[in-house]
């Protein structure tokens, strides 16, 4: 049976994390949590991973102060942010569409993006949503600055962004993303053509990989169950893990 897209996205994700030392994952992160998951269970168990809102992966007991303050010591290697609207200097809007305060559309807000976006030496963005309308040229209010002048002291940033059509890495010292792969069933013409903002891209593109069967059997299995305690429709949606 082949791996269905959000499968295909944990076992890339947790390609990403390998060697680290401690994951968090915020709210509302099933695919990143599940690659979390996925990386500790590969590492024998030495990866540490804070899952927000679960009460089994998760060691804090005062919610996002102890992660805020975690990070803030410099003890958490990656985490995952998104945005409504994502641009090509990795800036991330969490606030709204249109002139602010005026803002045609209103979203939850920025919370701590920015500061984790500043402490957390590997941020990966991550967005299944692939289109002009989330990858936008420049985005209308900056709640996530993905770049800071010389003079500020800032030891983490954005790392990749994954989508629901491709890969990208970051180059922090150009500001700008670069296409590393592209899912199957998707080209780079497609990604272009997706895309509001310019990139740059090798020669020749190859295929995101296919999950291994090994990975593939841990997500469908032990990484599953354990993630299904935080996002159980996830796990049955997905996984066909729960009733």
């Amino acid at each position: 049976m082949s791996a269905r897209l959000e499968e295909l996205l944990v076992v890339a994700i947790a390609g990403m994390l390998d060697g680290l030392g401690h994951v968090a994952v915020g709210a509302a992160s099933p695919i990143p949590g599940a690659a979390a998951l996925l990386a500790r269970e590969r590492s024998g168990g030495r990866l540490r991973v804070s899952l927000l809102g679960s009460e089994r992966h998760s060691a804090f007991t005062d919610g996002g102060r102890e992660l805020f303050d975690c990070a803030g010591q410099g003890r958490i290697d990656a985490f995952f942010l998104g945005g409504a609207q994502i641009d090509g200097e990795a800036n991330i809007n969490l606030v709204g569409v249109g002139d602010y305060p005026r803002s045609k559309v209103r979203f939850p807000g920025s919370f701590g993006s920015a500061y984790m976006y500043f402490v957390v030496p590997r941020v990966i963005l991550f967005a299944l949503e692939h289109s002009r309308r989330n990858l936008v040229p420049r985005v209308d209010f900056v709640s996530a600055p993905g770049s800071s002048p010389p003079n500020v002291y800032r030891p983490g940033g954005p790392h990749a962004l994954v989508t629901g059509k491709a890969i990208f890495e970051f180059d922090r010292a150009r500001r700008r993303f670069r296409l590393c792969s592209v899912h199957p069933g998707h080209d780079v013409d497609e990604v272009r053509a997706e895309t509001g903002f310019d990139f740059d891209l090798a020669p020749e593109v190859p295929s995101t990989p296919e999950p291994d069967a090994v990975s593939l059997a841990l997500v469908r299995g032990s990484v599953g169950a354990a993630i299904a305690e935080t996002y159980p429709g996830f796990a049955r949606r997905v996984l066909g893990i729960g009733g």
